[in-house]
């Protein structure tokens, strides 16, 4: 069972999203929080696998209750956001989130979405997920590049399979286009991850954007 806390201030939005994830026979909500605060409160309690958070909560914001809850390691976070916010989508991937979903995403996308990032595929809607870490590294342009010496811990491969990150493909495109085992990609990405002192592989892809590789 994927056992997920749902943090949404909407209280109708809320119940639709709980609605839907308990229609589905792997998938349990453990908990329903109204604002950051208390999603954090709720993730230290219950521990859950993932965390669905809404970004725009009162008394404390998604991206900082993300911050918190991938800081202490707590649970994955998967982020709810729209098109015109994305310097808010932005934010939670720096601190850390798993990914991120559209809210008029249909059910059945959902669902397979939370499944898709608590089997630690970060990367949701490959298509959706390259344009906003574009529109990020060429917003960051503005900041201090980073720096390419941190490529040099990577081995040749790692550095093949980051790129691939920075384009938005999942364990399954890169293990068809780099001709390897899925699970070696998997193996890949985790030793990169721990390398780049990353908490996930949608920081990997900005980093990757951010350096050109």
């Amino acid at each position: 069972m994927i056992r997920v806390l749902i943090a949404e201030d909407q209280s109708a939005v809320r119940a639709g999203l709980v609605l839907i994830l308990r229609s589905a026979p792997d998938i349990d909500v453990v908990g329903e929080a109204a604002d950051g605060e208390q999603a954090v409160a709720l993730a230290r309690e219950l521990r859950p696998d993932l965390v669905l958070m809404d970004v725009q909560m009162p008394r404390l914001d998604g991206v900082s209750a993300t911050r918190q809850v991938v800081a202490e390691g707590l649970a994955d976070v998967l982020v709810l956001t729209t098109f015109d916010l994305d310097e808010y989508v932005f934010g939670a991937l720096r601190a850390g989130a798993s990914g991120f979903l559209l809210k008029n995403t249909e059910a059945g996308d959902l669902l397979d979405a939370v499944r898709t990032v608590a089997r630690g595929e970060g990367l949701i809607a490959p298509a959706v997920t390259r344009r906003l870490i574009a529109e990020f590294a060429a917003g960051s342009a503005r900041e201090p590049s980073a720096d390419r010496t941190v490529l040099d811990t990577l081995t040749r491969r790692e550095r093949e399979v980051l790129s691939c990150l920075g384009e938005g493909l999942s364990n399954a495109d890169i293990a068809t286009r780099l001709d390897m085992a899925e699970a070696t990609v998997k193996t890949h990405v985790s030793r990169l991850l721990g390398k780049l002192e990353l908490r996930s592989r949608v920081q990997a892809a900005v980093l990757a954007q951010e350096l050109g590789v």
